[in-house]
Formats: structure tokens, C-alpha cells, sequence
């Protein structure tokens, strides 16, 4: 009875949103603005509040809170307002002979529609981020939509469906909570586009349902990230960099460097600086800093105990089940079949394994599924280059971790298990728009529009073709 009752329950507010679409409420401006503004508003008014509930599910310093989470969501909002009006005009396109000639009343380009009612769902490593960073491509698009917190993070769950009806409107964005049960029947409903983030291992549920009834898909999900690291670098700079970016919310986080290719005098050089940088980021007993964040659940800590038992922990290893604290951990001896390189760590482990160049490195990445993310360090940019040119990733940053994913005017995605599709920024309101082929057409020169009907004849056929065919530069046909 109460399964029935849920999905009742979703089919109504499913039904509430879709009438509210096709009253035409969503498309103009002047409304799409008015939700954005609401959602600034909204975290204006309740960072705070979701700071502690970060801190209450995750143990996330207010720091990261704010750098990775609200900060990010206003950049996303204000570059939105700034630019809608011009990403909503129509894109005008390039026309051939026939259309030019035709008459002048010919008009083709581009109309950006919204899909409809869109479902976004969340994981719950950055539980307010990628929750509402997509909802402002959803609403700049003109669509409605239904948003999945996750159950895991259980605060930020409570936090953001009781705040987001008090500052959206509830006619056009829903908030539905529950665990896989509840996602499965939600999933049984038709929606016009699904947004998911989280594991290949869902991400595959999450496309078989959405193929059942042809609905396109953002699936962002994760991977085992690569950092090469060449000889020549500098071991104290590139230590920072590496050691940052893994251990920033204590390793929860997909687009993190899950495991280190260097050669073994890198290696050596290397594993002095990263004990030095661990003592500078969280002092010499890491447990005691206010900086370093807690695994998410118990399920978590016991998958991340286990892989300790890979390869020889080089630095750190130490753990407390009561706090579901891991101590960033440094692993050497590790071996491609070790269990710690099955499966995206998603915590502050990081092994180190050793090749001997460059090309053994590519071959190393080549030889796995294509990563989220692919960090190559070096002083050389040729070897930067031959890592971009040679690999394939979602993304690519050279020489640092992580930061290109902070810049709006870059897209964020992945490729074959790490996902497909991409938003941030101009990214986002594409995504979440249908990008509609319109071609207006007058009524007048039919003279020329006869050569493509019948009865058909070798001229006509030689007359139409040199008026729609796209010619080489370079190549004219005379007739």
C-alpha cells in the first residue's frame, strides 16, 4: 500500500510540473530570472546553515564548504543572469544557393527550447553543489524540475527539501527524498531529460530506465583519475599540488587523482616532500585538524580499510572507526592487480606505482577505461602535449589537480564509463536546452522550387544539386 501511495505521489507532482511547462510559464525571462535570483537568494541567506549540515554529514572544513560548494553555485548563477538574455536569442545559420535566391524571406537558425520536466539527481560527496549547479542550467533553460538530494548525506538531504520549496516555485520544482526504492519508482515516471551524478554502476541503472522511455541523459559519474608525474619536476611544488587536490574532502571527490604513475627515482624524491606537505596541510597528528574532512558512512570506511591492505603504506594508514577517520595515506609496492586499483578509491588513499617512461605511463592509462580527469605533471611541455595527444579523458589538467573544473567557460564531463555530456557555465544551459533546426520559408519563386519536383530530369537534377551541395573551397562547378 505505501509503495503504491509513493507512486501516486510522484505521478502527481510529476503531473503538477508538466502542466505547469505546457502552460508556458517557464520560457520567458523575465521568470527564469526571477528563479535564479530566488536561488541566490536562498544561498545568501542559508550558508550558514549549510555549512553545519556539511560539517554534520562529511566533517567539511567551512573552507572547502564554501570554495567547493556555495561559492561555485553563486559563480554559476551570476555568470547565468549576466549572459541569459543572449544565450536565449535565436542563432542564426550560414544558408546555401537555393535559400539565398529563393527570396530573401528564407530564414534558418537555431531556437534554444527547453525539454520540459527534467529529474536531477545527486550523490553525496558535494551534496549542494551538484544538486544545484545543474538546477541552474534546468531553470536558465526554461524547464521545470524534480530534485533528488541524496539519502546519504542525510542533513544536507533535510536541509536543501526544506529550503527549496520556501524559495522556488512549487509549481514548477519539486524536491523528492528516499533511498534506491524510492529513485527506482520515481524512475518509472516519464521525464523529458535526466541529470545524474554518482557511479558508473548506477549510471547504468539510471540509462536503462531512461531508455525505456527515450529520454536523453547527463550521466557525470567517476573513474580512476591518472597523475603522471615526470622526472624533473619539482618534488616539494608538485607534492602541494597532487596532495591537495586527493586529500580535499578527504578524497571524496570524482575528479581527484586516484593513483600516481612516476618512475622510482621520482617516487624517491617525492615521498620526503609529501611527508612534509602532509605536516604543513594538517599537522603532525592529522586526526586532531579542523582541515581534514570524515568519510561519509561506515559502508565507506570498511571498503577504505580493506584496500589499505594493498601494495605497503609509505606514509600515514592509520584509522579510527568511531570518527570514520582514514589519515591521508601514501601507498608504495602497488601492483596493477591490487584491489586498490579495481575501483575508484573515492577517499584519502593514494598509491603510487612505478613505470619507467613516459610511454609506458600512456600505455599504463590506455590500457584502463577513459578517467573523469587526467593530471600529467612536468616541467617539459612536450610531455604534457604527448600525454594530451596520446590519452583520452573528460578533462585535462596539466601540472595541477582538479582546477579545471572551477572555471566556468570549460566544460565539466566525462567520456565511455566516466559519463556523457557536460555542463558549467554556457555548458549548462545547452545541455538542459533542445537545440530546435527552424527554417522559415516564403512563398514566392516557385519557378525555382520546381526543379525538385516531377517529373524529374538530368538538368534539374545537375541545377539542384550545384544549389544545395556544400563545394571545397578551392573547387567551382561550371554548368
Amino acid at each position: 500500500m505505501e509503495e503504491r501511495q509513493r507512486m501516486s505521489s510522484f505521478q502527481d507532482i510529476v503531473g503538477r510540473l508538466r502542466t505547469s511547462f505546457n502552460s508556458g510559464k517557464t520560457r520567458p525571462l523575465e521568470y527564469r530570472l526571477s528563479q535564479l535570483q530566488a536561488l541566490a537568494k536562498l544561498i545568501e541567506e542559508n550558508t550558514e546553515a549549510m555549512n553545519q549540515a556539511l560539517a554534520q554529514d562529511l566533517r567539511k572544513p567551512a573552507f572547502e564548504a564554501e570554495v567547493s560548494e556555495t561559492s561555485m553555485i553563486n559563480t554559476e548563477i551570476n555568470l547565468t543572469v549576466n549572459n541569459l538574455k543572449t544565450w536565449m536569442k535565436d542563432e542564426y545559420v550560414e544558408k546555401n544557393w537555393f535559400f539565398f535566391q529563393a527570396t530573401t524571406l528564407d530564414t534558418a537558425y537555431i531556437r534554444k527550447d527547453p525539454f520540459g520536466v527534467a529529474l536531477i539527481i545527486a550523490p553525496w560527496n558535494y551534496p549542494i553543489h551538484l544538486l544545484l549547479i545543474p538546477l541552474v542550467g534546468a531553470i536558465a533553460a526554461g524547464n521545470c524540475g524534480i530534485l533528488k538530494p541524496s539519502e546519504i548525506s542525510t542533513n544536507t538531504e533535510k536541509l536543501m527539501a526544506d529550503l527549496l520549496p520556501r524559495y522556488l516555485d512549487q509549481d514548477c520544482f519539486a524536491v523528492v527524498c528516499g533511498g534506491p526504492q524510492e529513485t527506482t519508482e520515481l524512475l518509472e515516471n516519464k521525464f523529458d531529460y535526466i541529470f545524474f551524478t554518482g557511479s558508473p554502476r548506477v549510471g547504468k541503472i539510471i540509462m536503462t530506465a531512461a531508455a525505456k522511455q527515450l529520454t536523453p541523459v547527463t550521466l557525470e559519474l567517476g573513474g580512476k583519475n591518472p597523475c603522471f608525474i615526470s622526472d624533473g619536476c619539482d618534488p616539494k611544488i608538485t607534492a602541494n599540488r597532487v596532495l591537495w587536490s586527493r586529500f580535499f574532502n578527504a578524497g571524496q571527490t570524482c575528479t581527484a587523482p586516484d593513483y600516481v604513475l612516476c618512475t622510482k627515482q621520482m617516487r624517491d624524491l617525492l615521498l620526503p616532500a609529501m611527508r612534509e606537505t602532509l605536516v604543513e596541510f594538517y599537522g603532525k597528528d592529522p586526526q586532531q585538524s579542523p582541515d581534514l574532512a570524515r568519510i561519509i558512512n561506515d559502508k565507506h570506511f570498511q571498503r577504505l580499510k580493506a584496500l589499505l591492505e594493498s601494495g605497503t603504506v609509505a606514509i600515514g594508514g592509520g584509522y579510527d572507526e568511531k570518527e570514520r577517520y582514514i589519515a591521508p595515506t601514501i601507498m608504495i609496492d602497488v601492483k596493477e592487480s591490487d584491489p586498490v586499483m579495481q575501483e575508484e578509491i573515492f577517499g584519502p588513499i593514494l598509491p603510487i606505482l612505478t613505470i619507467e617512461n613516459v610511454d609506458e605511463a600512456i600505455a599504463f592509462i590506455n590500457r584502463h577505461e577513459r578517467p573523469l580527469a587526467l593530471y600529467p605533471f612536468s616541467p617539459d611541455n612536450k610531455v604534457v602535449d604527448a600525454v594530451l595527444a596520446r590519452t583520452s579523458s573528460g578533462g585535462f589538467c596539466g601540472n595541477d589537480g582538479m582546477m579545471q573544473m572551477t572555471l566556468p567557460s570549460l566544460p565539466f564531463g566525462g567520456i565511455g564509463n566516466s559519463g556523457m555530456g557536460m555542463y558549467h557555465g554556457k555548458f549548462s544551459y545547452d545541455t538542459f536546452s533542445h537545440h530546435r533546426a527552424v527554417l522559415l520559408r516564403g512563398t514566392g519563386m516557385e519557378k525555382l522550387n520546381s526543379l525538385r519536383y516531377p517529373p524529374y530530369s538530368e538538368r534539374n537534377l545537375s541545377l539542384l544539386k550545384s544549389a544545395i551541395e556544400v563545394k571545397r573551397k578551392g573547387i567551382c562547378n561550371i554548368l
